[in-house]
């Protein structure tokens, strides 16, 4: 659990933590775009190298970004039998007794993985150089047209803020619990099925528990501050667009295009 980096703000003095979250959230929205655009291995080039400059520029370790996929790895694998099994499609690669593991499986199988693996470095790196209050104003700014509809923009902003920002809360919380049922004689990995469905069990209740206490917790702080859900608001701060957030929602916005016209030709 202590692999899990998203929602987890890194405070780095860097090219990319100054830009404008609208900027960096439209920015992950047509790179996400991008990647389920079907023009190969040459996409999934021009969209690496371009997170990878950002990667640079954002300051952050290669590490921190690793760790993020290693949660994924089980899932990356289990994709990799079910294609062997399924797929059958393409050249014969292997044949083991009547088994044959086709070409079309191992290429599906990468493109799904690098898709991942790219959609993983993108949110990562979102939430990793912006702070949770000026994702918040970020996401209100982008949906403020749905206002006009009596859709509360503000709230939906709000929560889907909160829910990135206590995704780390609740790891470690989490990782507490764990460590408290271990030392009570737990065993999350040896037993029965029965014995693990309790100690899964022992550490849900609890995690539940304690995650309506916080959100209990969080509103009647929110409350004590004054905050009115509905009311009208106005902000210390003022998002503005600078020359560097034109610069990247143009480089963003010519990859898109470019992958459209790789596959239109």
């Amino acid at each position: 659990m202590n692999n899990i980096t998203l929602g987890r703000f890194i405070p780095l003095n860097s090219f990319v933590h100054k830009l404008d979250p609208r900027t960096k959230i439209v920015a992950m929205m047509i790179l996400l775009v991008a990647i389920f655009i079907p023009v190969g291995f040459i996409g999934y080039g021009i969209i690496g190298v371009f997170l990878l400059i950002a990667l640079i520029l954002s300051k952050l370790s290669f590490s921190f970004v690793w760790k993020s996929f290693k949660p994924s790895l089980f899932m990356l694998v289990f994709l990799l039998i079910i294609n062997m099994f399924l797929i059958k499609t393409g050249d014969i690669w292997l044949t083991i007794g009547t088994f044959n593991l086709y070409s079309g499986a191992v290429i599906q199988t990468i493109y799904i993985v690098l898709r991942l693996l790219l959609m993983i470095v993108i949110t990562t790196m979102l939430t990793a150089t912006t702070k949770p209050l000026d994702l918040t104003m970020g996401l209100e700014d982008l949906l403020s047209p749905l206002a006009k509809l009596n859709v509360p923009t503000h709230d939906i902003a709000m929560m889907i803020s909160l829910a990135l920002r206590f995704i780390p809360t609740l790891l470690e919380e989490a990782q507490r619990i764990l460590k408290a049922q271990a030392s009570r004689g737990v065993d999350m990995e040896s037993g029965s099925f029965k014995e693990k469905i309790q100690a899964i069990l022992s550490l849900i209740v609890p995690l539940f528990v304690s995650s309506f206490q916080k959100a209990d917790d969080l509103a009647d702080a929110m409350e004590a501050r004054g905050y009115v859900v509905g009311a009208e608001r106005v902000r210390y701060k003022q998002l503005k667009f600078t020359f560097s957030d034109f610069i990247t929602l143009f480089s963003v916005t010519g990859i898109l295009a470019a992958l459209i016209l790789i596959k239109v030709l």
